[in-house]
């Protein structure tokens, strides 16, 4: 169990979701029977944990979501660095004919520095720049709105200061890359009416953080009053070299008025983003009804050594049906991954497709039109839908069924697979319980439940009954 509060978040999110679809009476006795053995009280990483024990399924099912995420501040990253290498070397272009001008790059330190600020502001007041862009990238990955969606203005502020600080540095490693290779000749101008004591005062000022760290990089009235240009006119004579005393300075500036605040605001970001996370899951709805089943008694006058010793009704009237030999094989969710059994796709005329998961609404219609124009022309048209046996079943499945049945043709035997994590291995009885409660759910006589007979599971019950 990862010990980040977004990650906790969202596992905490997930499994709510998933309890939505049993019944109230199993999860108060489910969670009343864990707070009663617990010693830890109401932890939800060591609940999370519990049920992922119970239930057989293995954590981490929300790195798909923070995958995305991933990518988007990789972007980010990827975008500053460029931008950074493409900055500094327009801002030190330098053909001869003229002079690096200092105010600008002040200028444009000072325009990031107010970027960097305006991006935490938005972050503590939950605007969203770039909501319509994730929004529509996250739509088109398939991703359902849930609590992710409330971190978005944290998620994409610790992005930007991350490309941010990429192109701080980056443009700061082409400065001194430019200062080894070339002659950079830097001056200052305005057309205010400003003179060398008023900007030498300026720039001192600037320099106070690290006069003494660096003294060089501390220009003096003597290069101030000499290094003034104009746009037209005959510079002052002066010593060549001294054109280029400047760079000390121009790099102390941009390192401690673009990169620090960058660097400093991105870990402010990262604590703004956990901060932000662990208020949600204490906020969270399912976090007081999780207070509530594991605080209350199932039966005000029972005993609470009844209670400990009582396990949760797992039990379901439907038994397993045995498995047909279907000429369409869906996977729900990604199940079966990363290799389906032999069996499945042996077959070259049985058809796999696959639904759920990430996949969007278009692409479940699509799979069922597919099946459906495969099943038109059998006698006993059957479909069998692959699970992920650990993962309860969820209400866009419960939708998908409804679809199939309405398009497929009248009769169509169902058969859901539930599959363990080791597709060689059976699923628990645990696991299996809850899919038939499923079916039995949906009172529908042509759903069934079947378990996957692989060879090795065929030769172990042969054995057994020998």
């Amino acid at each position: 169990m990862s010990e980040h509060p977004l990650t906790l978040l969202l596992e905490f999110d997930d499994q709510v979701r998933r309890d939505q679809h049993q019944a109230p009476a199993f999860l108060h006795r489910r969670d009343r029977k864990y707070a009663l053995e617990a010693d830890d009280g109401l932890a939800p990483r060591q609940w999370l944990a519990h049920l992922h024990r119970l239930s057989g399924r293995p954590p981490g099912q929300t790195d798909k979501r923070l995958a995305r995420w991933r990518r988007i501040t990789l972007g980010f990253a990827v975008a500053g660095a460029l931008l950074g290498i493409l900055a500094m070397l327009g801002l030190l272009f330098y053909d001869g004919s003229g002079r690096i001008n200092l105010t600008v790059i002040l200028g444009f330190i000072l325009l990031q520095l107010l970027l960097a600020t305006a991006t935490t502001v938005q972050a503590f007041a939950g605007w969203r720049p770039w909501g319509w862009l994730v929004d529509r990238y996250t739509r088109r990955s398939g991703e359902i709105a849930s609590v992710l969606t409330r971190l978005h203005p944290q998620l994409l502020a610790r992005a930007a200061h991350g490309g941010g600080l990429l192109f701080g540095l980056t443009g700061l490693a082409t400065l001194l890359l430019l200062v080894v290779v070339q002659d950079l000749a830097f001056g200052w101008s305005t057309t205010l009416d400003t003179g060398a004591p008023a900007y030498h005062h300026w720039v001192q000022t600037l320099a106070w953080p690290w006069q003494s760290l660096w003294p060089a990089a501390v220009p003096d009235a003597d290069l101030v009053a000499s290094t003034r240009f104009f746009r037209a006119g005959t510079p002052p004579p002066i010593d060549a070299a001294r054109w280029g005393d400047w760079w000390p300075f121009v790099a102390m500036a941009w390192s401690c008025y673009l990169v620090l605040p960058r660097m400093l605001l991105l870990g402010l970001a990262q604590v703004h983003l956990r901060l932000r996370a662990r208020r949600l899951l204490v906020g969270h709805p399912g976090f007081t009804a999780l207070r509530y089943r594991m605080e209350t008694p199932i039966l005000d006058t029972g005993s609470t050594e009844e209670a400990i010793h009582q396990a949760p009704a797992l039990s379901a009237h439907a038994d397993l049906q045995p498995c047909p030999d279907s000429p369409v094989v869906i996977r729900w969710a990604g199940a079966g991954e990363p290799v389906l059994p032999d069996d499945f796709t042996a077959n070259a005329h049985r058809q796999v497709l696959s639904a759920g998961g990430a996949a969007t609404l278009e692409d479940d219609r699509h799979a069922i039109q597919q099946a459906r124009l495969v099943l038109a022309s059998r006698a006993e048209p059957s479909a069998t839908l692959l699970t992920r046996a650990w993962e309860p079943p969820t209400a866009e499945l419960e939708d998908f069924l409804t679809l199939a049945r309405d398009q497929w043709p009248e009769g169509t035997l169902i058969c859901l697979v539930p599959l363990a994590t080791d597709c060689l291995r059976r699923p628990s009885e645990t696991q299996l319980a809850q899919w038939l409660r499923f079916a039995e759910r949906q009172a529908d006589p042509r759903l069934q439940v079947s378990v996957h007979q692989t060879p090795d599971l065929a030769n172990r019950a042969v054995e057994g009954q020998s």
